[in-house]
């Protein structure tokens, strides 16, 4: 099933099954205790991120090409980050450059692939890992190199945590429609121009071990949303470095999902 969550011309929050013309068919429920199908069709709105997560993971250096591109040695173990759940942007909404960043620019794209938890995981083997998705989706996960370096300390999650710095979407696919999260192709686009395109393959811990490690002595609440590294491409590895700019669209492209397409303002 693909899955939207918009806003209908009430002002109402709701999901529904992808839909072209500007119309969804209406599901009735909650995303993680179960939505079912109706007849109904309601204008959309506003499309908006099909989640709202209790927590976001990050998963740093989690593609070997990215892990070369910047010159560091593959890791042993997932490198773990995390975001601020305020961060969450819809589709379509602009991505806000705080002045903070902007001296000189230091706001970079990251394409991702970011999956949905749909039950409580505790200590899950990795073959069982993928029994505990609800389905993936679309991620940016922006990102102020200067902030996720010296200025917070070392922390990356100061710098991955500006609001605005977590697109997520358009839909949620189900995990029963992706037979395989580690074959799909993932490409970013900005202003057309394609900055990465690689395929998840390409990670260096899958998608069954990330949710394996993360939740080793962890219970990752229903809706936590892991965001699980980025390929290779990235605007600060590039000569000279490209940054995200005013005036700027951002497009991620996921296979068997779509485009998240966000423009680029500058926070006033």
């Amino acid at each position: 099933m693909r899955i939207i969550r918009f806003t209908d011309e009430t002002g109402q929050h709701r999901f529904g099954t992808d839909a072209e013309n500007g119309e969804a068919r209406l599901l009735e429920g909650d995303l993680i205790s179960g939505l079912t199908q109706t007849n109904d069709t309601v204008r959309v709105k506003k499309r908006l991120a099909p989640v709202v997560p209790p927590a976001i993971f990050g998963i740093g250096l989690n593609y070997h090409q990215h892990a070369q591109e910047t010159g560091m040695e593959v890791p042993k173990y997932p490198v773990v980050f995390m975001k601020n759940p305020a961060a969450i942007a819809n589709p379509q909404d602009p991505i806000l450059l705080p002045s903070a960043c902007m001296q000189p620019p230091e706001v970079d794209y990251e394409a991702e692939l970011a999956v949905v938890i749909g039950k409580a995981a505790r200590d899950v083997g990795p073959d069982e890992a993928l029994g505990y998705v609800l389905g993936y989706t679309a991620a940016n996960d922006v990102s102020a190199r200067r902030w996720q370096g010296r200025r917070g300390a070392g922390q990356w999650v100061r710098g991955k945590s500006f609001d605005t710095f977590c697109p997520l979407g358009p839909v949620l696919v189900t995990a029963d429609e992706i037979s395989d999260p580690q074959k799909l192709r993932l490409t970013c686009e900005l202003n057309g121009r394609v900055m990465q395109d690689a395929t998840t393959g390409d990670m260096i811990f899958p998608v069954a071990e990330l949710i394996s490690f993360l939740s080793t002595g962890t219970t990752l609440l229903p809706g936590t949303v892991v965001l699980t590294g980025t390929p290779s491409g990235v605007g600060f590895t590039r000569n000279p470095p490209v940054y995200l700019m005013p005036g700027d669209t951002v497009d991620i492209i996921l296979e068997g999902i779509g485009t998240l397409s966000n423009p680029v303002e500058l926070h006033e």
